[in-house]
C-alpha cells in the first residue's frame, strides 16, 4: 500500500508503523514542515514535536515546488510533480489519500488511476459542519464529489466515524461494500503505559503543579483560537463554585490576552494557562485531571477526547466536534452539550464531577469505550480488506 500525506503528523505515524510491521506499506509526504519544525498559525510560535514521526516505515518527502509553505490545505501550499514518478515506480496496487484540498492531491487523483492503481479514501468529513456550508458550495461538491471523483474515482471510503460516514453518504456513496470502518485513533497502547506509569503519581504531579488535592481539575488542551472556543470555558468555570474547581487550559494562541483579561476581569482564582506542551509532557496534566472539557464550535472529530478516554477521564464534549457521535454515551462516560451553551456546560461539568464515585465510573467507562478506536482495530480491518 501507498499511503499519501502532507506531512508526518503525531496521530497517524504510529498507525502506519504498526502496518509496516503487518504487510508492506510506503509513504509519500508533500512536506517535512511537522519535523523540521517552524511556525504554527494557530499557537503563535515555532513548534517542533518531540515524539518520533518517521520511525518504523518506509517514506519518502517528495520535492515541494512551493518550498516552506505551512501544510493548511490552501490548494498551491503542495505542488510536488515528483509524486507522479512515485505512483509510477510503486509497486503497490491501493493508493491511501487523506485530502483532496492539494494540488498535489489531484495529480494523485488523476495518475494514480492511469498507471492501474485504486484510490483508498480517508478523510476527517463530518456531515455535520458540511451541512453548516452554504447551499451554492453544497451544490459544486455535489457536481464534483458526488457526480465525479466519488463516483468514478475513488475505489473504497475509509471512514472515521459516524458522521464521516454520513458525510460521504450524503455525496451520493451507498455501496456498503465500498466502506471500511477505520476509527480515529491515538496511539491507545502507548498511552495505556504512560496512564499506569503516571497515575501513582498523580497526587505529587498536583502537587508540582500548585493546586490542593481537594480541587477538582477541569482540562482543557488545545490552541487559543476561537474554533476551539476557550472563552467559552473560562465563561462556564466562572459559573462554578470557585473554591472547588480548578481550571487547567494546556495551549497556546491568539486570544491568550482576551482570556487573561477575562480572568482578571472576574478576579477568577485557580486558572492556570500553561503556553505550549509537548506531546512528551501532556501526559501528566491529564493524570492531575478529574474532567477533559472539549468546547469548540467546529471541529471535524478531536483527537484530544481519545487521548483523555485513555487516561480514564469523563468527557464534555460539544456537539459540534465530530467525535461526539462516537466517543460520548451521555450519562456514561460524559456529556454532549450545545455549543456556545455557556450554563450547559457548566452544568455538565458539575455532573461529571460530582462525587468521586460518578467520576470514577464514568471514567472508566471512557477507558472501555476507546477501546474500540484504536490502531489494532483500524490495521485489521485494511487487512481485511485487502484480502477481499
Amino acid at each position: 500500500m501507498l499511503f499519501i500525506l502532507s506531512h508526518p503528523i503525531q496521530y497517524i505515524s504510529p498507525l502506519l508503523k504498526h502496518l509496516a510491521s503487518k504487510t508492506d506499506i510506503e509513504v509519500c509526504y508533500y512536506s517535512d514542515v511537522s519535523v523540521k519544525g517552524g511556525f504554527d498559525k494557530g499557537f503563535g510560535k515555532e513548534i517542533k514535536w518531540d515524539i518520533p514521526l518517521l520511525d518504523g516505515y518506509k517514506f519518502v518527502f517528495v520535492k515541494n515546488w512551493r518550498k516552506n509553505q505551512p501544510m493548511d490545505t490552501r490548494f498551491l501550499n503542495a505542488f510536488n510533480p515528483g509524486i507522479i514518478g512515485e505512483l509510477r515506480k510503486t509497486k503497490s496496487k491501493i493508493v491511501v489519500i487523506n485530502s483532496w484540498a492539494y494540488a498535489t492531491d489531484w495529480l494523485v487523483l488523476i495518475f494514480a488511476p492511469l498507471f492501474g492503481k485504486k484510490i483508498w479514501l480517508r478523510t476527517e468529513n463530518p456531515i455535520n459542519k458540511e451541512l453548516n456550508k452554504s447551499k451554492f458550495t453544497r451544490f459544486l461538491k455535489t457536481i464534483l464529489l458526488k457526480h465525479i471523483l466519488f463516483r468514478f474515482i475513488i475505489d473504497k471510503f475509509l471512514f472515521i466515524g459516524i458522521r464521516n460516514k454520513k458525510f460521504y453518504e450524503y455525496y451520493g456513496v451507498a455501496d456498503e461494500s465500498r466502506f471500511i470502518f477505520t476509527p480515529y485513533c491515538v496511539d491507545n497502547y502507548g498511552l495505556n503505559r504512560k496512564y499506569h506509569e503516571l497515575i501513582h503519581k498523580k497526587d505529587k504531579i498536583r502537587e508540582k503543579l500548585g493546586i490542593p488535592s481537594d480541587k477538582k481539575i477541569i482540562l482543557f488542551t488545545g490552541k487559543y483560537i476561537i474554533q476551539k472556543q476557550p472563552l467559552d470555558l473560562l465563561k462556564a468555570f466562572q459559573l462554578l463554585p470557585n473554591e472547588q474547581y480548578a481550571l487547567i487550559m494546556v495551549g497556546e494562541g491568539e486570544l491568550r490576552s482576551q482570556m487573561q483579561q477575562f480572568i482578571d476581569t472576574y478576579k477568577l482564582s485557580g486558572i492556570m494557562l500553561t503556553g505550549f506542551v509537548n506531546q512528551s509532557e501532556i501526559w501528566e496534566y491529564y493524570v492531575a485531571a478529574d474532567v477533559f472539557v472539549m468546547c469548540s464550535n467546529s471541529e471535524t472529530w478531536g483527537l484530544s477526547v481519545n487521548e483523555a478516554m485513555n487516561f480514564h477521564l469523563p468527557v464534555v464534549v460539544s456537539e459540534a466536534s465530530g467525535c461526539s457521535a462516537d466517543l460520548v454515551k451521555s450519562g456514561k462516560n460524559g456529556f454532549v452539550f450545545k455549543e456556545g451553551d455557556i450554563e450547559a456546560l457548566a452544568s455538565a461539568i458539575k455532573k461529571a464531577t460530582d462525587s468521586k464515585d460518578i467520576n470514577s465510573e464514568m471514567g472508566a467507562a471512557s477507558a472501555s469505550i476507546i477501546q474500540d478506536y484504536t490502531i489494532d482495530v483500524v490495521s485489521n480491518n485494511i487487512l481485511k480488506a485487502l484480502k477481499k
